[in-house]
């Protein structure tokens, strides 16, 4: 904890100090999915889509590309913003910046969910990840690694259907964070955010969405689609997680990175 505390003091001083400061050295870990064709998105969401506007060498001579992009809020690797599932969550724009940074812990539970696409996280795999570990400090980012990572893009794999439209969300299997355990977490635990890699917070059989309502309530939003979760250790390192800073936005695209100090 102490190297930890020692960390966030120099990224601090390295975000806030003059250029002839040394960045906090670690192995950077890519928590983020590119945009693509292949990128997977909610079977009722628009899929990504990029338009080519200019790409090539102009009559005066020189190289010039420029692109536009549609996309829905909820796809690739993504927030959710509390305001998704509850009126008086914070939107996305307005999460505070230190809500999005700061230590993280992964709770592996890919054994379990291996033979079971509907597997829900469940208060019993964080007990025994503090007995094991220690209590869950306060402010971490906690993410919930299922191992479906591995699976992405492959869409009938990774989500249980690879069809689309509104029929297809009923055959969604896919493991998520239970109720009740979204429920102890936030009662009994203060953490910042939690993230998994999975298309979504909640079981892919979900018709309530109970985890989301619970987490987003108490401001707390959810990562969505992370990748390379298997590559983090068990905590011991630093979270920076940055939005699309879309104004009054559900969710938006996010592009996450892991500090692992060496």
């Amino acid at each position: 904890m102490k190297r930890i505390a020692l960390f966030l003091l120099a990224l601090n001083a390295a975000c806030s100090s003059p250029a002839t400061q040394s960045f906090p050295q670690g192995r950077i870990v890519d928590l983020s999915y590119p945009y693509d064709e292949q990128t997977i998105f909610w079977p009722t969401a628009e899929p990504f889509r990029l338009e080519r506007v200019a790409d090539g060498v102009t009559d005066k001579g020189y190289y010039y590309a420029a692109n536009n992009f549609c996309m829905a809020e909820h796809g690739g690797t993504h927030i959710d913003a509390p305001i998704h599932f509850h009126r008086d969550g914070k939107t996305v724009d307005r999460i505070p910046l230190e809500q999005l940074m700061g230590e993280g812990v992964v709770i592996d539970v890919s054994d379990k969910c291996a033979g079971n696409p509907d597997y829900q996280i469940a208060i019993d795999d964080f007990e025994a990840w503090e007995k094991q570990h220690g209590r869950l400090p306060d402010g971490t980012i906690v993410f919930l690694r299922t191992g479906y990572g591995k699976r992405w893009p492959d869409r009938r794999s990774y989500m249980g259907t690879d069809e689309r439209g509104a029929e297809a969300v009923a055959k969604l299997h896919f493991p998520g964070l239970a109720p009740e355990a979204a429920r102890w977490l936030v009662a009994n635990r203060s953490i910042k955010a939690v993230g998994l890699d999975t298309p979504s917070i909640d079981y892919g059989q979900s018709q309530l969405f109970e985890t989301h309502r619970t987490l987003f309530e108490r401001n707390v939003p959810a990562f969505e689609n992370l990748a390379n979760l298997d590559q983090l250790p068990t905590k011991g390192f630093i979270v920076v997680a940055l939005p699309i800073k879309i104004a009054g936005g559900s969710g938006g695209p996010l592009r996450a990175i892991a500090i692992v100090p060496k």
